[in-house]
C-alpha cells in the first residue's frame, strides 16, 4: 500500500498563497491518478484537483484559476499551489492516490494538513 505524507499547511490571510506537498513512498505516478481533496468542519470531503498519469490536470470549479496541481516525478512528490486564498478555502487538505479505473474518493490517503485562511 502506498504511503502519502502531506506538508505545507498553515495560517494565511485572505489573498495569500500556500503550497502543499505530498510525498509518496514510491514511484507510483505512472500508475495512479494523484489528487487533492479537502474537508471543512461539518462538510463532506470534496475533490479539489487531480493530475493524471500523463500529466493532465483537472480542477473543481471553486478553485479553477487559483490553484495549480503539479508533480516532481524524481522526487515522487505532488504539489498544490494555492493562490488568492479565501476564507472558504479553510479545510484539512488530503492527498490521494487512486487507480485510473476507480472513481474519485477511493484509494490511498495521507493524514491531512490544515489550511486556515483568515479574513
Amino acid at each position: 500500500q502506498v504511503q502519502l505524507v502531506e506538508s505545507g499547511g498553515g495560517l494565511v490571510q485572505a489573498g495569500g498563497s500556500l503550497r502543499l506537498s505530498c510525498a509518496a513512498s514510491g514511484s507510483i505516478f505512472n500508475s495512479v491518478i494523484m489528487g487533492w481533496y479537502r474537508q471543512a468542519p461539518g462538510n463532506q470531503r470534496e475533490w479539489v484537483a487531480e493530475i493524471t498519469r500523463g500529466g493532465g490536470t483537472n480542477y473543481a470549479d471553486s478553485v479553477k484559476g487559483r490553484f495549480t496541481i503539479s508533480r516532481d516525478i524524481p522526487k515522487n512528490t505532488v504539489y498544490l499551489q494555492m493562490n488568492s486564498l479565501k476564507p472558504d478555502d479553510t479545510a484539512v487538505y488530503y492527498c490521494n492516490a487512486r487507480s485510473p479505473f476507480d472513481q474519485r474518493g477511493v484509494g490511498a490517503w495521507g493524514q491531512g494538513t490544515q489550511v486556515t485562511v483568515s479574513s
